[in-house]
């Protein structure tokens, strides 16, 4: 009941209560784009574009699903549209620098290294091993695997922000951990 004051509230315009949105959401909206987009600072800049739609957009939400459910579609819809334009842009200076002869850019920032390098430097590559294989997943398996185990979403939860069966998210659950195991089997089984 809380919510649903707080969208009334924000549908009259009340600014605290649309800070009180961001405060209570903010964490949940910038982790769900961090799951999806691998970069902190990027996963920040989409939440904020998150709860910009949301203001200016708070008269469509009617109340059938909960805030959470909304908050969670427009950052997955965000932090989709930002990975397509990311490879769009990749793939350009990738093209670029072929035609200036520089052969490799990295993307990615390097951690800090601590005091035990060989384990962070085997750490971070296990990351990346298995970033890579979650990104490779078909899009809706990567979605609804991401919500499940990096959000801690309910199957439930995940079928409502996703539009689909309890059923069907169950299968795609199923079939990204089959589909990982595939890819991650050949790194991690010596």
């Amino acid at each position: 009941m809380k919510d649903y004051d707080l969208v009334e509230r924000i549908k009259n315009q009340d600014e605290s209560a649309f800070k009180e949105l961001v405060e209570s959401y903010q964490d949940m909206v910038i982790n769900s784009c961090y799951g999806l987009l691998h970069d902190y600072n990027e996963a920040e800049d989409v939440a904020q574009d998150v709860f910009v739609e949301v203001y200016e957009s708070i008269h469509k939400f009617r109340g059938d699903s909960k805030i959470s459910t909304w908050l969670y579609r427009i950052a997955i819809n965000k932090s989709i549209n930002t990975t397509k334009k990311n490879k769009l842009r990749k793939f350009f200076i990738k093209i670029e620098d072929a035609f200036n002869g520089v052969e490799t850019r990295n993307y990615e920032k390097s951690d800090d290294i601590n005091s035990k390098p060989l384990q962070r430097l085997e750490s971070i590559e296990n990351k990346a091993i298995i970033k890579n294989a979650i990104d490779h997943l078909p899009s809706n398996q990567k979605i609804a695997f991401t919500l499940h185990k990096y959000e801690d979403v309910s199957y439930k939860e995940i079928a409502e922000i996703m539009d689909l069966s309890l059923s069907s998210v169950e299968s795609l659950i199923f079939r990204a951990k089959q589909n990982l195991k595939k890819k991650l089997v050949q790194y991690f089984i010596k």
